[in-house]
């Protein structure tokens, strides 16, 4: 298999190659404790993604274990470690979309947000927010609570989404007014 990455392997005698396949380690070790230190300091947040997802307590935490094993599995596709929160995302969101799909008898009976009811930022709540975040369509709710939420770049959501960055600007702007419209309502 690495023969199709690196076709000059042959060129190399026996020493070299073992030199070669040690560096390859050390680098995948490196990105793996990388990405150990990244989901213990960011669990809180991966959860509240997963549990906006699926809002059920149960399923999140299952998005959230799914995420790290896949992770850990492709920590070799982490090209740049700056860049590991988007790339981590990415595949958060992926598992949980995955997830749905593949339960898509799946109906929540719990309608609150009780991951932001758990949060340590949110002491209160706010109804009104919950009910209009209810309202948007699927793509818009993602879309806001990596926006608003989780303090993401539109450039980091549209790629996390997979969607061109101008797709994602027009689906924020739409959600917002639907939220302005339905909090004025309430």
């Amino acid at each position: 298999m690495l023969k199709l990455f690196y076709p000059q392997l042959r060129l190399y005698s026996v020493n070299q190659k073992e030199k070669l396949f040690k560096k390859i380690n050390k680098e995948l070790n490196m990105k793996r404790k990388l990405i150990e230190n990244y989901t213990i300091e960011n669990k809180e947040k991966l959860y509240r993604i997963a549990f906006s997802y699926t809002k059920n307590k149960e399923d999140a935490l299952d998005i959230v274990q799914e995420s790290v094993l896949k992770a850990l599995k492709s920590a070799n596709t982490l090209k740049t470690p700056q860049y590991i929160k988007t790339w981590y995302y990415k595949i958060l969101t992926r598992t949980a979309i995955d997830y749905i799909r593949k339960n898509s008898k799946y109906i929540p009976l719990d309608t609150e947000y009780s991951a932001e009811t758990e949060g340590k930022y949110d002491v209160y709540e706010d109804i009104d927010l919950k009910r209009a975040l209810d309202l948007l369509t699927y793509d818009q709710r993602v879309i806001i609570t990596l926006r608003f939420f989780e303090d993401m770049k539109i450039k980091d959501i549209a790629e996390i989404t997979g969607e061109n960055i101008n797709t994602v600007k027009t689906r924020l702007y739409k959600a917002l007014e639907v939220l302005r419209i339905n909090i004025e309502e309430a």
